[in-house]
C-alpha cells in the first residue's frame, strides 16, 4: 500500500494523558462536551428570536445597554455565574433588569375571537339575506298586492254607496218635514202647501213628483213651477206665475189673460198698462186672440206700454190703437220682430217731424213701412 507524501511512521498520537507544549493537559474533561454545543445552539436561536421580537418595539437606552450584556453572556464572553462573580475573572456587576414584552394571545383566545367575529358575520348575512328576501317577495307580488288594494277600494266604496243609499231611501234621518213656497204672488202660498202635504214624513228620495205636478194642475195661475230638496228635511218649491198679456171685456168686469188665453184675475175696472184685446167674440183660444197676443209679446217693453188696444178678426188683421191716438196696421203675426223696428223708426221720424199730427202706421209689409194720415 502507498502512504501519502510527507508521511512519517515513526510519528506516533499524541497521548491525551500527556502534557502540551505550553503545560496544559489535553484531557476530554477540557473539551467542550456534545451538550454544551446543543445548549450554545439553542441560548442563540433564543436571542434571534427575542431581537426578530423587539424590532417594531421602541428601544430605550437602559434596554440597550441590558440587551447588550444579554448578547456578550450568550456569547461566551461575560458569562455571569450563579454567585455574582465573572469566569473571566473580572469585576462583577449587576444583573439587568429583565424587560417584559407584551403577552401574545394564547390559541384559544385567538380561537375565540375568531369565533365571535364569524358568528356577528353570519348573523349579518342573516338580516342581509331576510331583508333581500322580503325586497324580492314584495317586488314580486307587487301585481297581486295592487290588485287586492284595488278590489278593497271597489268593495270599500261600493259598501259606502249602498249605506249611503239606504240611509237616504229608507231612513227617517232624511224624512220631508218642511214645505216652503217661492214666487208667489197672485196664487195663494198656503194653498200649495196644504195640496202637497200629503207626502210629509216620506224620505227625501222617495218623494213622488209626479203627484205633486197633478197637485199643483189645480191653480191655473201657475204657470210652471220647480221643486228643489234641501236636505235634511226641506222641499222647496219655485213657483212661476202667469203673467197677463191682455185685458178682456167680460160684461161689465175685465179678466187679465196670459198670452195662452188663461184667466189670471177678474176685476171690476180696466187695468192701466195692460192692452184691451177685442176679437170679435172669438174664443180666447183661438187663433185671433194668439195672434194678436203673439204681436203684443214682440213689442219692445217701452213701446208695449203706449198701446192701448188691439183688435183681430182673424190671425192676419192685427192691428193696434196706441194711447196717443195713432193707429197701426200691423197684418199676421209673422215677422213681428222685424215689423217692431220697423214700427219704431217710423215713430222715431214722425216725431221728429210733426209730433202731434194724426197718421196710421202700415207695417204689414216689413220691408216697405209706410206713414198715412188718419
Amino acid at each position: 500500500m502507498k502512504r501519502p507524501e510527507g508521511f512519517d511512521p515513526s510519528a506516533r498520537r499524541p497521548d491525551p494523558a500527556e502534557p502540551s507544549d505550553d503545560g496544559a493537559v489535553d484531557s476530554p474533561a477540557s473539551r467542550p462536551s456534545v451538550l454544551g454545543r446543543l445548549s450554545a445552539l439553542r441560548a442563540g436561536r433564543s436571542s434571534d428570536r427575542a431581537e426578530e421580537a423587539r424590532v417594531d418595539e421602541p428601544i430605550d437606552p437602559a434596554s440597550r445597554d441590558s440587551g447588550a450584556a444579554r448578547d456578550l453572556s450568550s456569547d461566551g464572553e461575560a458569562s455571569d455565574r450563579g454567585d455574582g462573580s465573572s469566569s473571566a475573572g473580572g469585576t462583577a456587576r449587576p444583573s439587568p433588569e429583565p424587560v417584559y414584552l407584551d403577552r401574545a394571545d394564547s390559541p384559544r383566545d385567538e380561537a375565540r375571537r375568531r369565533a365571535a367575529m364569524a358568528r356577528r358575520a353570519s348573523r349579518r348575512a342573516s338580516r342581509e339575506r331576510h331583508r333581500a328576501e322580503r325586497q324580492e317577495v314584495r317586488r314580486f307580488t307587487r301585481r297581486s298586492r295592487h290588485r287586492r288594494a284595488t278590489w278593497v277600494s271597489v268593495a270599500v266604496v261600493a259598501l259606502l254607496l249602498g249605506a249611503s243609499v239606504g240611509v237616504a231611501v229608507f231612513s227617517p234621518l232624511l224624512s220631508l218635514q218642511t214645505i216652503t213656497v217661492d214666487g208667489t204672488d197672485r196664487v195663494d202660498a198656503g194653498a200649495v202647501q196644504d195640496a202637497v202635504d200629503g207626502q210629509l214624513g216620506t224620505p227625501l228620495a222617495r218623494i213622488d213628483f209626479d203627484r205633486i205636478t197633478r197637485e199643483l194642475e189645480a191653480f191655473p195661475l201657475i204657470a210652471s213651477y220647480v221643486t228643489e230638496t234641501a236636505p235634511p228635511h226641506t222641499l222647496v218649491i219655485r213657483i212661476t206665475e202667469r203673467q197677463p198679456i191682455a185685458t178682456v171685456a167680460d160684461g161689465d168686469a175685465f179678466e187679465l189673460v196670459d198670452p195662452a188665453g188663461i184667466v189670471v184675475q177678474r176685476l171690476d175696472a180696466r187695468q192701466e198698462g195692460v192692452p184691451l184685446v177685442d176679437v170679435g167674440g172669438a174664443p180666447l183660444d183661438g187663433t185671433a186672440f194668439r195672434s194678436a197676443a203673439e204681436v203684443l209679446l214682440s213689442l219692445p217693453v217701452n213701446l208695449r206700454s203706449t198701446v192701448d188696444s188691439a183688435t183681430a178678426s182673424t190671425a192676419d188683421d192685427v192691428a193696434l190703437t196706441l194711447s196717443s191716438g195713432q193707429k197701426v196696421v200691423w197684418g199676421s203675426a209673422e215677422h213681428s220682430e222685424k215689423k217692431a223696428q220697423v214700427l219704431a223708426g217710423l215713430m222715431a221720424d214722425q216725431a221728429s217731424r210733426d209730433p202731434s199730427a194724426s197718421v196710421k202706421y202700415d207695417v204689414s209689409a216689413p220691408d216697405n213701412g209706410i206713414i198715412r194720415p188718419i
